[in-house]
């Protein structure tokens, strides 16, 4: 299977390189050179468009930042669409509203072309360990003939139809806020009670009450400043858009909410205007 790649940011860098070094004929395409640097010692191939990236690829990989990233890399007449040919794959690996996931599919099914939604969870240090989640969403048969690129970096599981990924990537980071903020409470009152952050903290993530978030607010000293200055802004658009989606379909997220929110106001990007006007933040 020949492969491209769109998206070598922190997430997406290793994840090229993972597919690369297994030996898979791979085409990158950067909008900043300086990206595409880190390949050069590579056998991996550079493309002058995300179309002609699309022409040489039977599957496509987008690990993109947001919604209108996706759709300006694949549309229009230098996008991966107008050059790949029918037969060809396209794995969304960015975390996007379902619906975006969904009318794309419906723009390449013209063309022939299968689409699945595959974002990941486990982070950079997760692909070097090939241990990175990836939440595919679409046709079964599809998402197999992915298989021996995702083993790459880590395993899969097929959830179901398209948008299934993405939903489960939104619920899995409104869980990780909701986390952040009750790891970050838990600490800081251990800390007020007199006891050692740090002790405190390896207790803990060796406990029943571990998680991903505790695990990295006690790797940072019980400061959120870092997962604020990575993560905050991203956070609160996937809190955002689960909320929309449940709010859409006359569903509640219940106390999981009100976590996150309170994780989100920590991190200094809350999920409502109002409360970005009250604590003076811009939204």
């Amino acid at each position: 299977m020949r492969v491209g790649f769109i998206g070598l940011g922190s997430q997406g860098g290793p994840m090229a390189r993972a597919i690369v070094d297994a030996g898979f004929e791979t085409t990158l395409w950067a909008r900043r050179p300086a990206s595409l640097e880190p390949y050069a010692d590579t056998a991996a191939k550079v493309a002058g468009t995300p179309a002609e990236l699309g022409a040489g690829s039977d599957l496509v990989c987008l690990c993109v930042v947001g919604d209108s990233d996706v759709e300006e890399v694949l549309y229009g007449d230098t996008g991966v669409l107008a050059g790949m040919a029918a037969g060809g794959i396209v794995a969304v690996h960015s975390t996007v509203h379902p619906d975006t996931c969904r009318r794309i599919a419906e723009t390449a099914a013209a063309k022939s072309i299968s689409v699945i939604d595959a974002p990941v969870s486990g982070g950079a240090p997760a692909v070097k360990e090939k241990r990175l989640l990836v939440m595919a969403g679409g046709d079964a048969d599809v998402v197999e003939r992915c298989r021996p690129v995702f083993e790459t970096y880590g395993s899969h599981v097929h959830l179901g139809d398209l948008g299934s990924g993405q939903l489960t990537k939104l619920l899995n980071n409104l869980l990780f806020a909701a986390n952040l903020s009750n790891a970050k409470a838990a600490l800081d009152l251990g800390e007020a009670l007199g006891v050692d952050v740090g002790s405190l903290g390896e207790v803990l993530t060796r406990g029943s009450a571990n998680s991903s978030a505790l695990g990295s607010v006690t790797a940072l000293g019980g400061s959120l400043d870092v997962i604020r200055d990575v993560a905050g802004g991203l956070l609160r658009k996937d809190v955002r858009l689960i909320v929309d989606i449940a709010e859409k379909s006359g569903e509640s997220p219940g106390a999981v909410l009100d976590a996150a929110d309170a994780a989100l106001s920590l991190l200094g990007h809350p999920r409502r205007l109002d409360d970005a006007v009250n604590s003076g933040l811009a939204t």
